[in-house]
């Protein structure tokens, strides 16, 4: 079993930072993937940003050269920071974390709770 906590959503003012925070903790052998999507009201999940246990990163176009995605991999923590807000980056910001429980698998997928990101004056 894996638990993924989120923190660190909150209110912020367009042009605003905020600093989201995801730790996962238990049964993990490697982490191989972690990431953050985003659901605003009516709309699907969408990938935010992602990074691999080699380094690599993955942005979504909205929000590439205003957020940034790192990794502790000791830790298995990753955080996202948020620059320059849009009143259309607020949603619920979930994290995402994938690997496995052993050296032979079984292969997780687990994701967090959630965070309410709001952008707003």
């Amino acid at each position: 079993q894996v638990q993924v906590v989120e923190s660190g959503g909150g209110l912020a003012q367009p042009g605003g930072s905020l600093t989201l925070s995801c730790s996962a903790s238990g049964t993990i052998f490697t982490m191989n993937a972690m990431g953050w999507y985003r659901q605003a009201p009516g709309k699907e999940r969408e990938l935010v940003a992602e990074t691999n246990s080699g380094g690599g990163t993955n942005y979504a176009d909205s929000v590439k050269g205003r957020f940034t995605i790192s990794r502790l991999n000791a830790a298995n923590t990753v955080y996202l920071q948020m620059n320059s807000l849009k009143p259309e980056d607020a949603a619920v910001y979930y994290c995402r974390a994938v690997g496995y429980s052993a050296p032979r698998g079984p292969h997780f997928e687990y994701w967090g709770q959630g965070t309410l990101v709001t952008v707003s004056e």
